[in-house]
């Protein structure tokens, strides 16, 4: 391992750091810390590329990940670093959910995007969090995942990396977490993409499921966390947002995750939608890998004009 471009943490920090591997003009970097939203260790990767090494700001991706998945899962497989070497791009991935005792390190990383555990319902729960602050028990003690993701992880990042802007994307269920809160947030980020989103989640079986749980009956806080409905409702908030869906994608045909719902909404939202069906192309890493390029090239355009 090449030491000579580690990034120093401040004196202060809240993060530890559990390793270091040079890769392409960057460094792929992974550390953990204690969240009060979640009140769990919360673990995520960095892909630091030289020059935010050396203290040069350098615009940032906030990477979500689908169900399921924690932040092994796009790191090790996306093959994302080569491009955000040649950028000087920064990429963040952080787990999808607080993890119970004695998992907060879980490795998962197996051969599909989705690496569905014994539990049949991998669609509630651990590895299942649809970034919402939850309100009901047993889920509002520990899943507050918008809350982590939006304040906390948000400002522990601005204070230990050299982040200039920061844009949003993910997979799936992530790609709902980042069109979500890139819509209800839309300050904090200067641009919005999504691979394979769960558009409607309020209308996916996936999403009634979680919903159920973590809200309970109040379909008034399964709206807040849709999408789709939070689109249409705050409007336009981008010049432009990307969406990449898989066109053989087998979770698209069973209507889990309701493109057109998405398209309707920015439609009547006005807000500009590049969507793009990939013709062959199903839910898995081998359809991220052929499209994170292009999504990583656009957040890096709209850094430069933001």
């Amino acid at each position: 391992m090449n030491n000579s471009y580690n990034h120093s943490l401040s004196a202060s920090s809240q993060l530890t750091q559990k390793s270091v591997n040079r890769c392409f003009d960057g460094e792929q970097h992974y550390y953990s810390h204690e969240s009060t939203s979640t009140k769990t260790p919360m673990t995520f990767s960095v892909y630091l590329p030289d020059e935010a090494l050396a203290g040069r700001r350098c615009p940032a991706i906030l990477y979500l990940s689908g169900l399921t998945c924690n932040a092994d899962n796009v790191t090790h497989k996306a093959h994302f670093q080569q491009k955000c070497s040649e950028l000087g791009v920064i990429f963040i991935a952080p787990d999808t959910s607080p993890r119970s005792a004695g998992d907060s390190d879980s490795n998962d990383s197996g051969n599909n995007s989705h690496d569905v555990p014994n539990d049949e319902r991998y669609f509630v729960g651990q590895g299942a969090s649809y970034y919402v602050d939850t309100t009901q028990a047993p889920w509002a003690e520990n899943f507050n995942m918008q809350s982590y993701i939006v304040d906390e992880l948000y400002d522990l990042l601005r204070s230990e990396f050299p982040i200039d802007t920061i844009g949003i994307t993910g997979h799936s269920m992530g790609g709902h977490g980042a069109l979500l809160l890139g819509f209800k947030f839309p300050s904090k980020f200067v641009s919005v993409s999504a691979l394979s989103p769960v558009c409607a989640a309020s209308e996916s079986a996936w999403g009634q499921a979680a919903y159920t749980e973590y809200f309970g009956d109040d379909k008034s806080l399964w709206s807040q966390a849709d999408a789709s409905k939070v689109i249409e409702t705050v409007g336009q908030q981008y010049s432009s947002i990307l969406v990449d869906q898989g066109a053989a994608d087998n979770f698209l045909a069973e209507g889990q995750l309701q493109t057109s719902k998405l398209q309707q909404a920015c439609e009547k939202a006005k807000q500009p939608l590049t969507l793009r069906y990939q013709a062959g192309h199903d839910h898995s890493y081998y359809f991220i890998q052929t499209v994170i390029g292009d999504h990583i090239e656009y957040h890096w355009r709209m850094a430069q004009i933001s």
